[in-house]
């Protein structure tokens, strides 16, 4: 069984800037995501992407705007040797079309688990919205709400005093 840690993208992995994240123009890593992710992968974590981008199924912008930023994800997860094992997307929206796979449903979270055999006591999930959390205890993840745009080297001292 693998231990994953499951993260949201816009305003855990990049800035979120109030607006939809669909340019590689305005995706910004945050602070402290590759030292944070360098120790968990030294823990032994393999890491999955599961983000909504509704501003597809919106029309702002298209399936290859997030393919090209998923492209750049890859190249920088690789570059860094951390093992990202898949990033997944809704193109959904609510407003437009309901779906079993957007935040806060699980479908997304469901399919790395099978696929990878996660160990679910062992991951957990990262997001900065509730749907994140309420997808995560879906499926019997531990979920963790940070701030958007946090480091989330903050996250792993809380986790080292608690």
């Amino acid at each position: 069984m693998n231990k994953v840690i499951f993260l949201d993208r816009d305003g855990v992995i990049n800035r979120e800037i109030g607006n939809y994240v669909y340019n590689l123009k305005d995706f910004v890593i945050n602070e402290g995501l590759d030292k944070a992710l360098d120790i968990w992968g030294r823990e032994g974590y393999s890491f999955v992407i599961v983000t909504n981008q509704g501003g597809i199924a919106k029309g702002l912008y298209h399936k290859n705007d997030v393919e090209d930023i998923n492209v750049f994800l890859r190249n920088w997860f690789e570059s860094r040797k951390l093992n990202l094992l898949n990033i997944l997307y809704c193109p959904h929206h609510n407003s437009v079309e309901h779906c079993i796979c957007r935040k806060p449903n699980s479908l997304m979270l469901e399919k790395i688990i099978a696929r990878y055999a996660v160990s679910v006591e062992h991951s957990f999930m990262i997001g900065d919205s509730d749907r994140d959390v309420q997808a995560a205890n879906k499926v019997g993840l531990r979920g963790f709400k940070i701030k958007a745009n946090s480091n989330l080297n903050e996250l792993i001292l809380y986790n080292d005093k608690s």
